[in-house]
């Protein structure tokens, strides 16, 4: 059967996308992925793949690698560079420069070269940072910093991050260095619906190979501002252990931990050998994600393997993220291991850029961020200590570019960060950065271990001065998107113009929606953070009606990327069980009072 009767035996409304797909595509691989699912007749599958195009957005793309309009793939990452390339043209027509890096992942080489071929088509300058071989692989951070650090107009990573293995993406920063924002996200996207049809222009453009140079660049960036001096290593045997998650942070990591705080790998530290080099298969974990049950069961096993060692760090695979686990001598055995939350991770993080800066000649006033999903202990801190605190929406894109304004304004913010283990040094980058995280991360363990205190001794003093935290953090799966507005709807439904209460149990005493646009405790009541119409977003505030001085703190949000609903819930109690006892009690209530899964539909993973 010829290509031209396989179309014509699809229904019609399928003839012209199938038509268009084998007409734009020039990877054999996915051009024959379509024509199978045609011979097959599988029509559902088909619908599914061609009928949509995947959605650009904030984060740029991501999604399964599979042949379609709606799956990443090399011809929707064309599409998407022309559109990319033709809007940046448009708003800095004397600076066609762009960056370009791409990570180990399944067709990451390929999606880069694409990227870079369209760019070189309209003139731009591409600074590249994995030319010179073919096995060149970068860490996300150093995307953000390359774009900085040549003043290009945009930059481009090639990674899925910590998302499963059949997946990619497309990560975009502006030119300052952040990641998009409205309305940028929404303009991109107009403008690649409007360059579909691949290019067939010569490139005119130039193309500079950069890594070597980039990374010298980043290392002396983090030389000269985050390091306060050398590591006390306390014994000449290793004392962590370091996993990259099969990606690509053993490389940078050595390199800078080597140079900057003569580190040592075999004599001052050990590295998961099953999980050291990139492995875009990542065999040892179900998800290559440090944050996950499971992902760090190696490198507990290391630990426990030598009794020297009492840390262990974690990058995920694009080395953005940053986890940890600490030996906890608490439980009377040398076996037991903690990892730590997101939430202490960022308060120890914020707790000892609070010390560095009393003790620093900085003139500026300091300021540190969260996101409005993640703890409110620094902003409890912020408000005892006297330092500035805000929160922003979820998402490095805001809190990068809040960072900026806030030093434009005569702010020193040289922190934030976000539950999801990711954290942001704004001397080097405005985004997340595991390796800097790392780098700052063993100083500040190496100097508290000095003094005779674990971090658990400062979780323990910090809660006693700031209040004890304790997060319970989960999400409901909701099998039909449309469930997610007719839970929310029907919360704002319970009373005008906000509930009150929760159950019998709690009194609402702030009350935000992100949604409507709007806030109980505001003059006009207009949010201080931005409104979406498209999302679905509330918090809350609450006292226990019984015991008052007991405070829970609540998030829920539709999930732009899942088929989640989201609950980020914190208590605030005289005691750590106290608080982890009311943090549980509030995600019951909610279940019982707000979400109703036996009417609405939504379901428990372990439904």
């Amino acid at each position: 059967m010829s290509e031209t009767e396989v179309i014509e035996s699809l229904p019609s409304d399928l003839q012209g996308k199938v038509r268009n797909w084998l007409k734009y595509d020039k990877v054999e691989e996915t051009r024959n992925e379509i024509l199978q699912l045609c011979l097959k007749g599988d029509i559902t599958e088909l619908h599914k793949r061609l009928d949509t195009m995947i959605a650009f957005g904030t984060a740029g793309l991501r999604g399964r690698m599979e042949a379609g309009f709606n799956r990443m793939n090399a011809l929707t990452v064309k599409q998407a560079s022309q559109g990319l390339a033709k809007y940046i043209k448009k708003q800095f027509p004397e600076n066609l420069t762009v960056v370009v890096g791409h990570d180990h992942r399944h067709n990451s080489r390929l999606f880069g070269k694409v990227t870079v071929d369209t760019f070189l088509q309209l003139g731009f300058k591409v600074f590249h940072l994995n030319h010179e071989n073919e096995k060149s692989l970068v860490h996300t951070p150093l995307v953000p910093f390359t774009v900085n650090a040549t003043g290009a107009s945009v930059g481009i990573m090639i990674t899925a991050s910590h998302n499963p293995k059949m997946d990619n993406g497309y990560k975009v920063y502006y030119t300052n260095g952040c990641q998009i924002i409205p309305p940028h996200d929404k303009l991109i996207a107009e403008s690649i619906i409007h360059n579909l049809e691949p290019f067939s222009s010569p490139q005119t453009g130039t193309i500079i190979d950069c890594k070597e140079k980039m990374t010298k660049k980043y290392i002396d960036a983090i030389g000269s501002t985050l390091i306060d001096g050398a590591v006390n290593k306390k014994t000449n045997e290793p004392w962590f252990v370091y996993t990259p998650m099969h990606g690509v942070g053993f490389e940078i990591f050595e390199s800078i931990s080597k140079q900057l705080l003569s580190l040592e790998e075999g004599k001052d530290y050990l590295v998961v050998e099953e999980q050291k080099y990139p492995d875009a298969d990542f065999p040892t974990v179900s998800f290559p994600n440090p944050e996950e049950k499971g992902a760090l069961d190696l490198a507990v096993e290391y630990g426990r393997k030598n009794d020297t060692v009492d840390l262990i760090i974690a990058n995920d695979p694009d080395a953005d993220r940053f986890s940890v686990a600490v030996r906890d001598n608490d439980q009377n055995t040398t076996t037991a291991w903690r990892q730590l939350t997101g939430n202490e991770i960022g308060f120890l993080f914020a707790y000892y850029e609070w010390e560095r800066y009393k003790h620093s000649p900085i003139d500026e006033p300091l300021a540190m961020l969260n996101s409005t999903v993640s703890s409110q202990m620094i902003k409890r801190m912020a408000e005892i200590e006297g330092f500035h605190y805000e929160d922003t929406l979820t998402g490095f894109k805001w809190l990068g570019n809040r960072a900026l304004e806030l030093e434009q304004e005569g702010y020193y913010t040289p922190f934030a960060y976000e539950e999801a283990i990711g954290y942001m040094f704004s001397s080097v980058v405005h985004d997340k950065d595991g390796i800097s995280a790392a780098i700052v991360f063993l100083q500040a363990y190496s100097k508290w271990r000095a003094s005779g205190q674990t971090v658990l001794d400062i979780l323990a003093t910090a809660s006693l001065k700031y209040g004890h935290f304790k997060e319970f953090n989960g999400y409901y799966i909701v099998p039909d998107l449309a469930i997610t507005k007719q839970v929310f709807d029907a919360i704002r439904s319970i009373e005008s113009p906000y509930p009150k209460k929760l159950g019998s149990s709690f009194e609402i005493i702030k009350f935000r929606d992100l949604t409507n646009g709007y806030q109980s405790d505001t003059p006009d009541h207009i949010p201080e953070l931005a409104s979406d119409p498209s999302s679905q977003m509330i918090t809350c505030e609450m006292l226990l009606v019984e015991q008052p001085t007991s405070r829970v703190r609540f998030t829920i949000r539709g999930s732009g990327t899942e088929p989640k609903l989201k609950v980020y819930i914190e208590a605030r109690t005289n005691t750590e069980p106290n608080s982890i006892a009311l943090a549980k009690f509030t995600w019951d209530v909610l279940r019982q009072e707000w979400f109703k899964p036996e009417l609405t539909g939504l379901l428990t993973p372990f439904q």
